[in-house]
């Protein structure tokens, strides 16, 4: 089984991109055979300064290498190191209906946010699904809210089998629908897009000036505290113990104790839970050629599986 998935290099990784994709991709890379790309093209309709792109895709890399990443078991590459996904996405353009793309969510939501519109940010699901097809990948685990683009590649890949014949591979969806979102500073769903982020690998007095800057409520320091939807405990599940979940937990019920005290208690288990990557991000970021090299092997897997499929595509379409 050949599971495939992607994270765009838009900007510095937060525990919301660790939680929602990290984490679960990191996991499955001992269920098959994965292939983890550096979503760079798709980068571009937001990132418009190159060596600013470069630089957030070298810190991605360091990021996934040191959460976890093994690229012994992975092939990890960026996306533009292998010209047949943009091969493919022109075929797939042709064959993609306007009404198809017309419904898609994720353009008009970018748009209204402020995002200029492009063709790149229109056509983007028509990428995304050369990006999944080009690798014969038989599962495509995403979050809720890639879900319609998943669909997208679905319906592409059936229609240009209908004309062409059974030349590409129809992938099953792998969809989460039970992964919690990632509360950020606000409350609201942790996002680079509305600024309220807590970084994956800040500096310790950086780290511990975003969480002490956490929103909660004015309820005094010796009455309870709502544990429902609470910011704080959202994220304190996410990486302290069961039995010190519970504890604040009760403290939250019983009251007496300040927010103050649970953010210290927060930004003490979050350095915790990162403490060994931090440890292998800095050995990483010492051995200035192991990323390119990891880099470079991955696209070389990549490549050999995605030109096998060109040459399918090629032969089906009349190149």
């Amino acid at each position: 089984m050949r599971i495939l998935s992607g994270i765009q290099p838009s900007g510095i990784l937060h525990l919301g991109n660790y939680f929602g994709m990290m984490k679960p991709s990191i996991a499955l890379q001992e269920k098959g055979e994965a292939f983890y790309f550096i979503a760079d093209l798709h980068a571009m309709t937001t990132v418009r300064d190159g060596d600013k792109l470069r630089g957030f895709v070298r810190e991605l890399a360091l990021d996934f290498l040191a959460c976890g990443l093994d690229p012994s078991r992975t092939a990890f590459f960026r996306q533009s190191d292998v010209p047949a996904v943009n091969q493919l996405s022109w075929v797939l353009s042709t064959v993609a209906p306007m009404g198809l793309l017309e419904r898609c969510h994720s353009y008009k939501d970018k748009i209204a946010k402020g995002v200029a519109p492009s063709h790149g940010l229109f056509s983007y699901p028509v990428l995304m699904a050369a990006d999944i097809l080009v690798y014969d990948s038989d599962l495509v685990p995403v979050g809720k809210d890639q879900k319609q683009h998943l669909e997208v590649t679905r319906d592409l890949a059936i229609k240009f089998n209908e004309i062409y014949g059974e030349v590409l591979k129809v992938p099953e969806p792998q969809i989460s629908e039970t992964t919690a979102t990632v509360p950020g500073l606000d409350g609201a769903k942790m996002s680079k897009s509305y600024n309220n982020t807590i970084e994956l690998f800040p500096e310790e007095k950086a780290l511990r000036k975003k969480i002490m800057g956490i929103k909660t409520d004015s309820t005094p320091v010796e009455e309870p505290k709502i544990v429902e939807g609470s910011t704080l405990l959202t994220l304190y599940r996410l990486v302290a113990g069961a039995e010190e979940v519970v504890a604040m937990e009760d403290s939250f019920r019983a009251g007496g104790t300040g927010y103050g005290e649970y953010k210290k208690r927060l930004f003490e288990a979050v350095m915790d839970y990162f403490a060994p990557m931090r440890e292998r991000r800095a050995a990483l970021q010492a051995d200035t050629g192991a990323v390119d090299e990891i880099l470079v092997a991955g696209a070389k897997k990549a490549n050999a599986v995605a030109e096998e499929v060109m040459g399918r595509v090629r032969k089906a379409v009349g190149l």
